[in-house]
């Protein structure tokens, strides 16, 4: 990452300092084998581009520039608790905003991997204790007595011996010219106050009184509005538009062409520009377009999913991760098992649809906007429309829920787009139907599984896959197998079995694909877990002595008898199914244990999830639960309500009404723990979603002798 030299008002402008403050952050150099820390007064004498995590004024005021977005996960609290605490200043006296995109800045912005607090705290940790260590320092200067005779609380300084104190604010302007210092005592876990602790979420308020700022809520001076309507197949071309009843909706202001990158390709679409969202919507119904798609295929989703089985019984595929020799053992094997497991297409439908405000100018383009990567969009932006990436601003808002549809780059370029034809701001939205039937989709993918057993014992694991791969569609060789196939397997198996392959067949489609929840995790979680369910019932084996048999890892070990404790395993009630599955995805390993029994009048019951999580250090464990029972909720839905299909290159899914999500009513107890260690941090928001569904097919044949391998399934037919 290149140095660049800013100006002293530049910086100012962009840490939201208007008079003499402590400032701290970090920059990083070519040369620099890490991030380095430092303040306001060196980043200006060096000539470096810093971020400006935190700033504290002359009020004792502290401001956080929070980096990444929040979209219900749990940032706008996790953060600046970890700031409060090594910085001994009550979480009330922050101020948080979010940061302009700017890679150069901060570094990687992009929300999704779960990689916001695991990339981060030991930073912010750092960052947090030096800034104490500096205002403790200044203080003792002030008093002339050592530093060792002084400590920090609740945003002062406090001499120990005679009780005399500064309230930060009254030392940020000598604190600021002192060096960052070189080494900082950080707290240990035990004496952490707010760290670990379920504090309430500084965001409920601002959502619930209507102070929380979402993309939908930004207004700009002449803003107009848009809605587009796109090809209902994916690809085509405007062939022609008749829009003489759209003009005559009042309020409506222009109707043009208009294209928007998606990944590698081009979607067309019409724009209808009116001085509101409900004119420009009612403008998009009276329009009439004749679109060209016959140059694509009109795919089905049996089709799909018809060549999907094909190419994983006749072909090898790619190789991605293989040891041993698989093939020969499960030749040589006294007992194999070959099934076939399938996931379906999966809509994001965020609450929050998507939308965007563009405001293009003759020298600077801004948005603004529920936007998982303003990095990503920025450097999009500026590619595409060649202008200096410094001139395209991206400003976060709150997010309604992401799951990785917010960071794609395709509704901020339309947006810019429509307001470069317009010459004026623009606020672009898309209906729950534009959402759902344009995808990008998670893709469907068909698994097949094979297994070889000796002497009650795994000898052999091969998993082939067949379905769509992100990587293609962003433009990576499509020769080239998906080296995330094996997401979600855990590490100690490759230690305990000797023989593991993982090839990936490729098929292609035109149909928009990307990250959803857990990413590949979500669907290889449900065809490998569950496989070693069935082997261990092939071998006569429970299923977690099976798992434990082969976790041969402290932590993995710690885990399980926590599943066993919390669940009673052991002690499995009669009349009732238990499953169980563990995954692990972003440097966390969850486990749970589903138990589910009859409904009086027929079908399946969930009666209650046990999930244990070991994500390392952590921050929140409200959070931690929250984010659990969410994922749980999501891989309910995808298990067992929802799904995308596709009949003649149609989506046949259009809103809420057929793609149904699960009930309050669906919805069982779940039970999170959180284990204790002294790991570095794993993810959170997406680890503990794939273990889920294994858990809960399992726990029904526990109860039924009916295996299920094809998602979505009925639970009131099984």
């Amino acid at each position: 990452m290149e140095t660049n030299a800013i100006s002293r008002r530049n910086f100012l402008r962009v840490s939201g300092v208007a008079g003499t403050a402590l400032c701290l952050g970090f920059y990083s150099s070519a040369s620099a084998k890490e991030e380095q820390l430092i303040h306001a007064a060196d980043a200006e004498k060096a000539g470096v581009q810093m971020n400006a995590w935190i700033n504290i004024d002359t009020n004792g005021k502290v401001t956080l520039t929070d980096h990444r977005a929040e979209m219900g996960q749990g940032s706008y609290q996790s953060v600046p608790q970890i700031i409060a605490e090594e910085l001994e200043v009550d979480m009330k006296d922050i101020n948080i905003i979010f940061a302009q995109g700017d890679n150069k800045k901060y570094g990687s912005q992009i929300t999704g991997g779960s990689s916001t607090i695991r990339g981060s705290y030991k930073n912010l940790l750092k960052l947090s204790a030096s800034a104490r260590e500096m205002l403790i320092a200044a203080a003792a200067a002030k008093w002339t007595v050592p530093a060792s005779e002084c400590y920090a609380e609740s945003g002062n300084v406090i001499h120990k011996p005679s009780g005399k104190k500064f309230h930060y604010g009254e030392l940020v302007t000598d604190a600021s010219k002192l060096e960052a210092p070189k080494d900082v005592h950080l707290k240990k876990v035990s004496e952490y106050k707010l760290i670990r602790k379920p504090l309430n979420r500084q965001d409920t308020p601002l959502k619930t009184n209507g102070q929380a700022i979402f993309g939908l809520d930004k207004k700009l001076p002449g803003m107009l509005y848009a809605a587009v309507e796109r090809c209902p197949r994916q690809r085509g071309i405007v062939k022609s538009f008749d829009d003489s009843a759209t003009k005559k909706i009042p309020g409506v202001k222009h109707v043009f062409k208009v294209q928007m990158a998606v990944f590698n390709t081009t979607r067309e679409g019409v724009a209808v520009v009116a001085d509101s969202t409900w004119a420009a919507i009612e403008g998009k119904k009276a329009l009439r377009v004749e679109w060209d798609d016959s140059g694509f295929d009109h795919v089905n989703t049996a089709d799909i999913f018809k060549k999907h089985n094909e190419l994983v019984q006749t072909q090898e595929g790619l190789p991605v991760k293989t040891q041993g020799d698989p093939d020969g053992a499960l030749k040589q094997a006294s007992k194999t098992l070959d099934v076939t497991y399938q996931t379906p297409y999966q809509s994001h439908s965020a609450m929050e649809p998507l939308n965007c405000v563009a405001h293009y100018q003759s020298d600077k383009v801004e948005i603004w906007g529920p936007i998982q990567a303003p990095d990503w969009i920025q450097a999009d932006i500026s590619g595409r429309l060649k202008i200096p990436q410094e001139k395209v601003i991206v400003n976060m808002t709150f997010l309604g829920g992401g799951f990785g549809r917010k960071a794609f780059m395709d509704y901020p370029h339309e947006a810019v787009m429509i307001s470069k034809e317009i010459g004026g701001p623009v606020q672009v939205v898309w209906t729950r139907e534009d959402d759902m039937t344009q995808g990008p989709y998670r893709a469907g993918v068909t698994y097949r599984c094979q297994g070889a057993l000796e002497n009650g014992g795994i000898s052999a694991l091969k998993f082939k896959t067949a379905g769509q791969n992100i990587g293609h569609w962003q433009g990576g060789k499509t020769d080239k197998g998906n080296d995330s196939i094996s997401e979600g397997f855990l590490a100690p198996y490759y230690k305990s079995i000797k023989n593991i392959s993982f090839s990936d067949v490729p098929y292609e489609m035109p149909l928009p694909n990307m990250w959803w929840r857990s990413v590949y995790a979500s669907t290889n979680g449900f065809a490998i877990e569950s496989f070693l369910n069935e082997m261990a019932i092939a071998a006569g084996k429970d299923q977690l002595d099976f798992r434990r048999q082969y976790l041969n890892d402290d932590r993995c070990q710690k885990l399980i008898d926590k599943m066993e404790e919390v669940s009673g395993w052991k002690s499995r009630e009669k009349n009732s199914g238990y499953g169980v599955a563990i995954t692990e995805c972003f440097s966390s390993t969850v486990g749970q244990v589903v138990k589910v029994s009859r409904k009086s009048n027929g079908g399946i019951k969930i009666d209650h999830v046990w999930a244990v999580m070991d994500c390392g250090w952590y921050v929140n464990p409200d959070i931690i639960k929250a984010q659990v029972e969410g994922s749980v909720v999501m891989a309910l839905g995808a298990a067992t309500t929802h799904e995308i299909t596709f009949k003649d290159g149609l989506v046949e899914q259009k809103n809420f009404y057929s793609y149904q999500m699960p009930r309050m009513s669906d919805v069982p107890v779940v039970d999170v723990y959180v284990m204790d260690n002294d790991a570095d941090a794993g993810g959170v928001g997406e680890p503990g979603l794939p273990p889920f569904t294994p858990a809960l097919t399992d726990a029904i044949f526990d109860l039924t002798g009916k295996r299920i391998r094809k998602l979505p399934f009925n639970m009131n037919a099984v």
